[in-house]
């Protein structure tokens, strides 16, 4: 019987242990990716200040300027959340910090599939795609090994719990 009034309406809730009970959590990206974020926004940085300082901006100052500036605002705040993003993984979700902090609990799951790019975990972390019960989606990232080991035991056993 399912633990509550609300479980017991829908389908059994897919329940997920830890090896040693304590949740675990890592980089979401590698330190490579971390690093090639990091040049391309001082890269642009850079590229533009020569621009500027060569004289070879044109069109007004506030209109390029602030084109510019919010532009690498946003590249600002999507490197930053690169460099700091982690992804946990306990018995009740996985959560990721990112551009926006993501979360999903694994008792609603109905399917999912680990993603990655063979030979290039070093760079592109693997993904952890999840799909509830419901239809909401959600991606994960992970560099840590550990974590990828635990994602890829997450998905055989759901997957032979759902069974389809």
């Amino acid at each position: 019987m399912n633990g509550s009034p609300v479980e017991a309406l829908g389908p059994p809730s897919f329940r997920f242990e830890l090896p040693d009970g304590q949740p675990m959590q890592g980089p979401a990206f590698s330190p490579a990716f971390k690093l090639i974020a990091t040049v391309l926004l001082a890269g642009t940085t850079g590229w533009f200040v020569n621009l500027w300082l060569a004289g070879k901006v044109s069109g007004g100052v506030v209109s390029i300027l602030s084109w510019f500036l919010a532009a690498l605002v946003l590249m600002a705040f999507t490197w930053w959340s690169i460099v700091r993003s982690v992804t946990r993984l306990d018995a009740e979700s996985v959560r990721q910090t990112w551009v926006w902090n993501k979360k999903m609990e694994l008792r609603e799951l109905a399917y999912g599939k680990l993603i990655r790019v063979p030979g290039l975990d070093w760079l592109i972390a693997p993904r952890l795609y999840l799909r509830t019960l419901e239809g909401k989606f959600q991606v994960f990232y992970a560099a840590d090994p550990c974590m990828i080991a635990q994602f890829e035991r997450l998905v055989r056993e759901l997957k032979a719990f759902r069974s389809f």
